[in-house]
């Protein structure tokens, strides 16, 4: 793309307003939808806690059909999480690649239909961790839980809030209601917060699935409505515009996409030569957008991370993370959990396509509003820079990828601030590429590292968390935005609930019961609903500080913190399933070597992509762990507890819808090496 298209594309973004009856068919759609998940919950609740408060509220009575389950499943999955932080991703250099986080975990899931969720179910549990004491005893369930909500209302939890906010803001601005500017961020993640909290607080789990029935399936035909809109936008798109958003590597010409359609103009545009050149962030060298396999060299998505890196998190994510795994522990029996879990798995097929490729699209047709969104970000960086940081010291800023290219006058500005904080000279900047402004600010960067000098929030050639936002802006029409705006807010409140409810539990069941070994089950219950309005609050107070860039995007900063504990915490429960003589302290012990090796990684290996640090930390743990088991096997076996409370007979039918996933998937990866 030429400078002089950037230019022209630092004009505002229009903001985005609906229409009355938009606005009211809104509030309908989702009060209605918030009260019959109360009413459902509510009813479903008393009539389980005459048989056990507990069971009923955290778990819905153990009574979720396979349709409730898979439902259920996706939407506490899917969230802005997705819509903001992957769709955001696909927009900037890793396009289809991401999408490796929804194909896999398809056959993730699979796996644990049929190896995961016997043995768990088997136990009778409530949450994760309990599992951990009946293998490895009291400490190491400890551990995990104090670990776990730490991660899960500090990171993901906050951060859905935030994305939620950031979406659904756009559509609100200068509206306000009772004084609140219903499009401000803050407001924003108040309103998103205090809605799931209310139905979950009611409810418990049985009110989660029951609105996730109809926020799932709302949610996939919105993202098909939006996928439509955005191959429309694109077939009648200008070609002169679209021709200087193609991928380095493209062939494609103004020629070939003025006789084109929507679909194929998306692949002209994204589909470069797949060879090993050197990927970095921010540019288009490797391949394109349309490629699954990604260099080596890739920051984010190397291939060598399909190997290992990237199992770890899903199995960690669909098989042990309870925000998830509670649904699967609420079945009414093994056969229907199974068929949920496979269904929810067909599902994970789609989502790339209402999600990654919607951004991919974004940037191919709004990528000067992307840029407008990332000029007012860093307005506020460039107005403040002469600003000292909490140390007293004055801060340099890198710049990311392609800034120098988008914006050279405001880089020259950096780095020349950069050169007088470290006492630095630098000459003919004036006349300089903006290859060589983007070496010499990195060099600055570097040298401010090695000198221990703060480096403050760097610089930002595209705003590409802003990707849907922006595409649902100036896609939505009047008489549909209504439905797609209820069907993402749904989304954001269906996973917030989910997180806010396992939360819950875990402080309860985890460690409440545990200081209070006789609590009645109306005790517990109002135990749960307790930690939810408090975990609800500490969230709604973080969520707003999440636009910083100095986390690098939500979905990455999501991703990294989970880090911390997804490696250690899966290779704990592999050797609770498999082997049964590992003793019992290696439970707390996998866990916390995870916890300081990643750290150490984090703090001085930054470079490595974090898929790969986590391979690191998994193989590390495996190591530490099998020495001791086999310098110091227990002498006998653990036994675990078995319940006779559900079904433990497995599904046929789910085996074979199971093949055909796991087909697919293979399919899709074929269509997109």
């Amino acid at each position: 793309m030429t400078f002089s298209t950037f230019i022209l594309a630092q004009a505002p973004v229009e903001t985005s307003t609906m229409s009355t009856l938009d606005m009211v068919l809104f509030f309908v759609a989702v009060v209605g939808v918030i009260a019959f998940g109360i009413w459902q919950g509510n009813k479903e609740t008393k009539g389980a806690a005459e048989a056990g408060g507990a069971a009923g509220y955290f778990l819905a009575g153990r009574g979720l059909t396979w349709w409730l389950v898979g439902f259920s499943l996706i939407a506490a999955n899917i969230s802005t999480e997705q819509f903001v932080g992957m769709s955001g991703q696909a927009a900037d250099w890793l396009g289809m690649a991401i999408a490796s986080y929804e194909w896999m975990a398809a056959v993730t899931l699979v796996v644990v239909a049929f190896v995961f969720l016997p043995k768990l179910l088997r136990c009778g549990i409530y949450t994760i961790p309990e599992f951990l004491e009946y293998r490895y005893g009291v400490v190491a369930r400890t551990v995990m839980a104090i670990s776990t909500l730490v991660i899960l209302v500090g990171v993901p939890t906050a951060s859905v809030i935030y994305s939620g906010a950031k979406v659904v803001s756009v559509f609100f601005a200068g509206h306000q209601v009772l004084g609140l500017d219903l499009g401000s961020i803050t407001v924003g993640c108040w309103i998103i917060g205090l809605s799931a909290a209310a139905y979950v607080f009611v409810g418990g789990l049985k009110a989660c699935a029951w609105t996730d029935l109809i926020w799932g399936a709302a949610l996939i035909l919105g993202g098909l409505i939006v996928l439509t809109l955005a191959l429309g936008a694109m077939r009648d798109a200008n070609p002169q515009d679209l021709i200087a958003t193609k991928v380095a590597n493209s062939s494609a010409t103004v020629e070939d996409l003025e006789n084109a359609g929507g679909w194929e103009r998306f692949m002209l545009l994204n589909d470069g030569k797949n060879s090993e050149a050197v990927a970095v962030a921010g540019e288009n060298l490797s391949g394109g957008k349309l490629h699954m396999i990604r260099p080596k060299s890739d920051p984010a998505i190397p291939w060598t991370a399909l190997l290992i890196g990237l199992w770890i998190p899903n199995f960690f994510y669909w098989g042990l993370n309870q925000y998830i795994v509670q649904r699967t522990l609420g079945s009414k029996s093994l056969a229907e959990g199974q068929k949920g879990i496979i269904f929810a798995a067909a599902l994970k097929l789609v989502i790339p396509f209402v999600i990654v490729i919607p951004g991919i699209l974004c940037f191919n047709l709004y990528s000067h509003d992307l840029r407008a969104e990332a000029t007012k970000k860093n307005e506020r960086i460039l107005s403040a820079i002469e600003t000292v940081d909490v140390s007293g010291q004055l801060s340099v800023h890198p710049l990311s990828g392609s800034f120098a290219k988008v914006d050279p006058e405001s880089a020259i500005r950096v780095i020349e601030h950069n050169a007088r904080v470290l006492g630095e000279k630098v000459e003919g900047l004036a006349s300089a590429t903006d290859e060589t402004l983007t070496q010499v600010n990195n060099d600055l960067v570097a040298m401010a590292v090695s000198k221990n000098v703060p480096v403050g929030t760097k610089l930002i050639d595209y705003d590409y968390d802003a990707a849907f936002p922006v595409l649902l802006r100036n896609l939505m029409k009047p008489g549909i935005t209504w439905f797609v705006l209820a069907a993402i807010f749904g989304a954001v409140v269906s996973s917030l609930a989910s997180m806010l409810n396992s939360a819950s539990t875990i402080a309860t069941i985890d460690i409440f019961q545990k200081l209070k070994p006789r609590s009645s089950q109306d005790t517990l219950v109002g135990a749960g609903k307790f930690f939810t309005v408090l975990f609800v609050l500490i969230a709604c107070l973080i969520a707003p500080n999440l636009g910083n860039p100095a986390f690098g995007g939500i979905f990455t900063f999501i991703q990294e913190f989970q880090g911390f504990i997804s490696p250690g915490v899966l290779m704990v429960f592999l050797f609770g399933f498999l082997v049964p003589r590992a003793p019992r302290f290696l439970g707390w012990l996998g866990i916390l070597v995870n916890v300081v090796l990643y750290g150490y990684l984090y703090m001085f290996q930054s470079s490595i992509p974090f898929l790969n640090r986590m391979a690191i930390c998994f193989g590390v743990v495996f190591a530490v762990m099998m020495i001791i088991t086999l310098v110091k096997p227990m002498a006998k076996p653990v036994v675990m507890p078995t319940t006779d409370l559900i079904a433990l007979e497995s599904s046929k039918i789910a085996k074979i819808w199971a093949v055909g996933v796991v087909v697919a998937t293979i399919a899709l990866y074929i269509f997109f090496y």
